[in-house]
């Protein structure tokens, strides 16, 4: 049975437990074991990070939250694991709720003044290069990965 990493800040709501129990159990209706970043039950900085990396060594996809998260841009924790997944070779999806391009979202240039990039993609390249990207909420994603990787 495949294993699917849920990266995303979820783990920061006040019902994170919840929401890693019910997306876990989702994965479980699609035939996949979901991995939740608490599953490594670690509390210091060092911890958290050798267990997620760990579990995204365990994992064979990994389905992470993009949407904006404190600003513009996606959670940089996510962002990084995404980035690792990637680089082990892990097939990665992301899901956004609103899939517009960077420039339709934000224009030309961010409020600061900065040039928005303008490859007709909703996420910074670096990252909508690494995953699949499905508009959508996790449900969404994690039908497109069971389509296909069925």
């Amino acid at each position: 049975m495949k294993k699917i990493y849920l990266a995303g800040f979820d783990v920061f709501a006040p019902d994170a437990l919840q929401r890693g129990a019910k997306m876990k159990m989702m994965c479980a209706e699609r035939g996949f074991v979901g991995l939740y970043p608490f599953d490594n039950e670690a509390d210091s900085a060092s911890g958290i990070f050798e267990g997620n990396c760990g579990l995204i060594d365990q994992a064979d996809i990994v389905i992470a939250n993009l949407n904006p998260f404190r600003g513009d841009e996606p959670d940089s924790g996510t962002c990084f694991e995404v980035g690792y997944a990637y680089a082990r070779g892990k097939t990665v999806y992301a899901y956004l709720s609103d899939a517009r391009t960077m420039r339709e979202k934000l224009g030309e240039n961010d409020q600061y003044g900065f040039a928005v990039e303008n490859f007709g993609k909703p996420l910074n390249l670096m990252l909508a290069s690494a995953a699949t990207v499905v508009e959508g909420g996790f449900a969404q994603a994690l039908a497109r990965c069971a389509a296909e990787q069925a």
